[in-house]
């Protein structure tokens, strides 16, 4: 039985600070991978004492891709509840002391169905535990 919180996506587990969103952008050490319609990019960093969670995301939707906010946010909500189910590969791997920081960035154009969208995330997850 999965522990409690294990299927949740709390405020802890989302990246808010400006600091850490310069760091894994403009800080060395970051790393990228893709799986399309997704980009993921990820920074494997020492924790600070105020975090409590280990992984903290967030999830980036051009304006360029899609000119109405309604489909940017039907994207993000599919990619967020992707990572909600799926965050048990990643969450267990990282080391403790550690905080790991990512950014799913959407590539594509177009829509796609939530089923493909989750699978690329398992993926993405997948590759970035077996790089841990």
């Amino acid at each position: 039985m999965p522990a409690s919180g294990a299927f949740t996506l709390s405020k802890e587990e989302r990246i808010c600070s400006r600091t850490l969103i310069e760091s894994l952008f403009n800080g060395g050490g970051s790393h990228a991978l893709s799986a399309y319609p997704l980009r993921v990019v990820y920074k494997l960093e020492e924790q600070h004492a105020e975090q409590r969670a280990k992984v903290q995301i967030m999830v980036s939707v051009s304006k360029k891709h899609f000119k109405h906010a309604v489909k940017r946010n039907r994207v993000k909500r599919q990619v967020r509840e992707a990572y909600r189910k799926n965050k048990s590969i990643i969450v267990e791997k990282v080391p403790s002391g550690s905080l790991l920081l990512m950014a799913f960035i959407w590539l594509a154009d177009n829509l796609y169905d939530t089923q493909e969208v989750e699978q690329r995330i398992s993926a993405l997850l997948m590759r970035i535990k077996e790089r841990l």
